[in-house]
């Protein structure tokens, strides 16, 4: 590494470092109507339906794509 590399970095992120960050201005209200546990129970059946279901499956047949030739 060169003695000006850290001279050419820290002129690149300079600039960076004085941007200034926006915050989102977020309110919110209490919800109009609670959610039931039926709600919650298919809310969460879907999720792991939806992601956790094709990755185990994935991963369980590991093997056979290993083996592919």
């Amino acid at each position: 590494m060169s003695v000006l590399t850290p001279l050419l970095l820290r002129g690149l992120t300079g600039s960076a470092r004085r941007l200034p960050v926006l915050r989102a201005q977020i309110h919110s209200k209490p919800p109009r109507e609670q959610l039931g546990t039926m709600d919650i129970a298919i809310g969460l059946t879907s999720c792991f339906l939806c992601f956790l279901l094709p990755s185990g499956w994935v991963l369980s047949h590991m093997e056979t794509y290993k083996k592919r030739e």
